[in-house]
């Protein structure tokens, strides 16, 4: 039987990224968690080597260099590696949330709902699969940005542990992006990681983080900065079950398909 840990220790980093420099985004993120030590997941932005843009000629491969930095981070720090790239398959590019573990086991997740607002839809093509992904026994629902606002394809019908979404989610809508995390933890009661970059990009638009890991009873865990921040915090396995033992909700959900 597969060993299941009771707690995972997360590591969140809230960061402002360069536009369109993916060696220097490295560069600085590397500076930030590369001493990082005794923690399970550390968590990136959205788009995290290029800001939130779609020159689709930055797309890189599964065999890139992005995805071989991330396979020497996850290894120097031990702890799993995750966020979003553009990776390029085919003739298709895919907002791609990779889970990359210390022994180059990769994981992952293409963004199912694109951002038509900003003609995300143009340039990437949606992904087709709903993904759970696994961390010492730990259920992971991995979902991106715009993903957040579309509850029926987060519906907790896997029995997921915890839910991580990443950003480039913009000041002026804020609010939503905290009230539609704290929404998603109570109504699947399970924890809910949210990782938001700071800063502003070429388009002009400004983003002030607002990251946060919260409890399957919708509190808040981290408290909110709007500043680059290393947020660390560790869920515990019996704080989702005894939530789920005491209010059995889960017991009455409905059931539907998603085409």
């Amino acid at each position: 039987m597969k060993n299941v840990s009771e707690t995972l220790s997360c590591l969140l980093l809230q960061i402002d990224l360069l536009w369109q420099q993916p060696d220097q985004n490295l560069v600085r993120i590397a500076s930030k968690i590369a001493d990082t030590k005794n923690v399970d997941l550390i968590v990136l932005p959205e788009l995290f080597s290029t800001g939130f843009c779609f020159d689709t000629h930055l797309a890189e491969t599964m065999t890139g260099r992005t995805v071989k930095w991330m396979e020497k981070m996850a290894a120097q720090t031990g702890a799993h590696l995750m966020g979003s790239i553009m990776i390029k398959e085919n003739a298709n590019v895919y907002n791609r949330m990779l889970l990359v573990s210390p022994n180059k086991t990769i994981q992952y997740y293409d963004k199912k709902h694109l951002f038509a607002y900003s003609g995300e839809n143009r340039f990437f093509t949606s992904g087709n699969e709903i993904k759970i992904f696994d961390i010492n026994g730990w259920k992971i629902k991995p979902i991106i940005c715009y993903d957040l606002r579309f509850p029926v394809a987060i519906r907790n019908v896997e029995d997921y542990d915890l839910l991580v979404c990443v950003a480039n989610w913009p000041d002026k809508r804020v609010s939503a992006w905290d009230t539609l995390l704290k929404a998603r933890a109570i109504e699947n009661q399970c924890y809910a990681l949210g990782v938001n970059r700071i800063g502003k990009d070429e388009n002009q638009l400004n983003y002030i983080g607002h990251s946060i890991t919260i409890d399957p009873l919708g509190n808040a865990l981290t408290e909110i900065s709007e500043k680059e921040a290393l947020l660390k915090t560790t869920l515990f396995k019996k704080e989702i079950t005894q939530t789920r033992d005491r209010f059995p909700f889960l017991n009455d959900r409905d059931l539907f398909s998603i085409n």
